[in-house]
């Protein structure tokens, strides 16, 4: 009785949102959700018209639970947009589930998403799933789980130029992680080799006290304070994240979430290229270690560049920049996990 009144209820009070534009937003995975709830419950987006429009729509009428259905791109997209909108009228978030309905799904992976009508089935069945609080990295006033720049940023790019280039049947080939493979073999590991010189990076606390951490994830040293420099010197790729995984089960912040406000910030020094393809799998599983690889956990930092560098914001690549904020967001959201082992961290007071 009590699982069927919280059915009746999830089914009333969840929205599903959708990217128009994924390949896996087909009109099969259209036909099977338009089954599972109310047409005026199921939201598509073509553009950032139709974003705006659907974001005063749900947080107008009051849903409880939003599911977005894309990569994480597509999260990023509509929890800007529809904490924007709460914000603007004073009312409290939705919470979030996600469907795994695209090509880096790091959100996904970290609550365990699977199959996701079967998912979305679970919810709306009655089953009540714990929740997850996620903080939030804060850059350049948007919200997202993670930001780069560097060589991470820079594979982004070369994987959207060889799309492009090769384009018809063979671009639609060259989707995923065969893209990405291609994109680092092509141009990116090339690029890196043969630069003229590394990049130089000055990293500043500007938040609470930072810490560097050891190969366990453990704190080392004495606290970093704010206006002291975490780090300055070559560098190949600087970036924070509330979420380990990065996509395609890459666990590229093993340190993510492990405390309320803040972040991983990861910096690759120099770190010769035949080295990360040789531990390739280790950098995957988030056990790589290089005297080159810096780990801190810290609220909020500014990076400066000696030469623009290449830019990311949840898995989209966003042109370059010479310098950077990353900080953790006042706001962080409860996420649906699908794993069951969840808790939701109590908010730390500072925040909103």
């Amino acid at each position: 009785m009590l699982q069927a009144h919280t059915a009746r209820r999830n089914q009333e009070q969840t929205a599903i949102l959708l990217n128009a534009n994924a390949k896996q937003v087909s009109p099969r995975v259209r036909d099977s959700l338009s089954g599972l709830v109310p047409a005026e419950s199921l939201f598509f987006s073509r553009d950032r018209d139709d974003a705006h429009r659907i974001a005063d729509a749900v947080v107008s009428r009051g849903f409880g639970t939003v599911f977005t259905g894309g990569g994480d791109g597509t999260f990023v997209s509509w929890v800007n947009h529809i904490l924007d909108r709460a914000e603007t009228r004073s009312v409290p978030s939705p919470r979030f589930g996600v469907l795994a309905l695209g090509t880096g799904n790091a959100v996904a992976e970290m609550v365990g998403a699977g199959r996701p009508i079967d998912d979305l089935r679970r919810h709306l069945s009655g089953e009540i799933l714990p929740g997850r609080r996620l903080d939030l990295v804060s850059c350049e006033g948007r919200r997202t789980p993670f930001a780069s720049v560097g060589l991470d940023a820079a594979v982004l790019n070369d994987y959207n130029w060889i799309r492009a280039r090769l384009g018809g049947k063979a671009g639609r080939l060259a989707r995923g992680m065969r893209g990405y493979g291609l994109a680092i073999a092509l141009r990116s590991a090339p690029r890196q080799v043969f630069q003229r010189a590394p990049v130089h990076c000055e990293i500043l606390n500007t938040g609470a006290p930072a810490w560097r951490l050891d190969a366990s994830g453990d704190r080392v040293g004495r606290a970093i304070e704010n206006g002291e420099l975490l780090y300055a010197g070559p560098c190949m790729l600087a970036a924070g994240s509330t979420v380990p995984y990065y996509g395609f089960r890459l666990r590229a912040f093993p340190f993510a979430g492990r405390r309320a406000s803040t972040m991983n910030l990861r910096v690759f020094t120099r770190i010769p290229v035949p080295a990360m393809v040789l531990q390739a799998r280790k950098i995957f599983s988030g056990e790589f270690q290089h005297p080159g690889l810096l780990d801190f956990e810290a609220e909020q930092v500014e990076m400066s560049f000696d030469r623009p560098v290449p830019f990311q914001v949840g898995g989209d690549a966003e042109g370059y920049r010479d310098s950077l904020t990353l900080g953790i967001a006042r706001r962080s959201v409860e996420l649906l996990d699908y794993t069951g082992r969840a808790r939701i961290l109590p908010a730390p007071a500072t925040l909103q």
